[in-house]
């Protein structure tokens, strides 16, 4: 598998998400359902990479996942053979359009470059969804729906056992990163409540119940609002958005984790400077 295949440019995209992100491969297999072999394999193109293990990469780093599922659906038709035209010997002294395209051994020439045609045709298009993906994918499209289940009827490359390894639970995880730890993994999370605040401010108080864990993801920050969670035993967390962090109105940013196995009872409030707090219960 080289870069100039379907399967090279989605390897080449998941080592940059990887490189961003500066996970090693041993935080990667800590933390995913796969082991450090598979991911060496998959982030050089030497294994298909399975569409879970794709999901799992963009939840766990953060990265809206639309662009590189699409890139993953044309290389899966890659690597299954879907996507090659039919080949056969050029057979240049017979006319194109010569007859009906009909399934043969030995397919005829015109035949052959009907379906080289097609194929060119079909990648195009594919090729143009991607791109729009990548210019107009949704805020949610990196987050895992729950279970981790793929989508219903799509064909899988590669299946390996879910095996759950994060870096902390309950109070071990006081105060820490929820990806960097592992505990905001596909499959691993429940958003217990969204709340829309001023100037259409995301907040989503979010869940991962392996870790014993609750921390608030928030999109569309400006620099300089703040955002605190508390909870009923008296703990608290809070981030603040900076311009020095080149934190974007589109991009995630999320509160340190606070150990707790329920949000009942907690309380989040967003500061936006020059106005008064903005709170919501649970």
């Amino acid at each position: 598998m080289t870069a100039s295949t379907v399967g090279g440019q989605l390897a080449e995209e998941l080592r940059g998400v990887k490189e961003r992100s500066g996970l090693s491969l041993a935080a990667l297999a800590a933390r995913t359902p796969y082991s450090k072999s598979s991911w060496e394999r998959y982030l050089n193109g030497k294994k298909p990479a399975p569409r879970q293990a794709v999901e799992a990469l963009c939840a766990l780093t953060g990265t809206p996942s639309g662009r590189l599922l699409a890139l993953w659906e044309l290389a899966d038709a890659e690597w299954s053979g879907r996507a090659r035209p039919v080949s056969a010997p050029k057979a240049p002294d017979e006319p194109a359009g010569a007859g009906p395209e009909r399934l043969a051994a030995t397919p005829s020439a015109s035949a052959t470059r009907a379906g080289v045609r097609r194929w060119t045709v079909a990648a195009a298009v594919v090729g143009v969804v991607v791109a729009g993906l990548a210019g107009t994918a949704l805020l949610g499209a990196g987050t895992a729906r729950p279970g981790g289940e793929p989508g219903a009827g799509r064909p899988q490359a590669v299946t390996e056992p879910p095996v759950r390894n994060p870096g902390c639970r309950a109070d071990g995880c006081e105060g820490r990163n929820p990806v960097a730890m592992g505990c905001g993994g596909a499959g691993m999370i429940t958003t217990l409540a969204t709340h829309i605040a001023s100037g259409g401010r995301r907040l989503e108080l979010r869940h991962a119940a392996l870790c014993r864990t609750l921390w608030v993801r928030t999109t569309g920050l400006r620099p300089g609002d703040r955002v605190e969670l508390s909870l009923p035993t008296g703990r608290t967390q809070q981030v603040t958005a900076t311009a020095a962090g080149g934190h974007g109105t589109r991009q995630y940013l999320a509160t340190p984790m606070a150990a707790g196995d329920s949000g009942a009872g907690t309380r989040i409030c967003l500061e936006v400077p020059g106005s008064r707090p903005e709170c919501f219960t649970g």
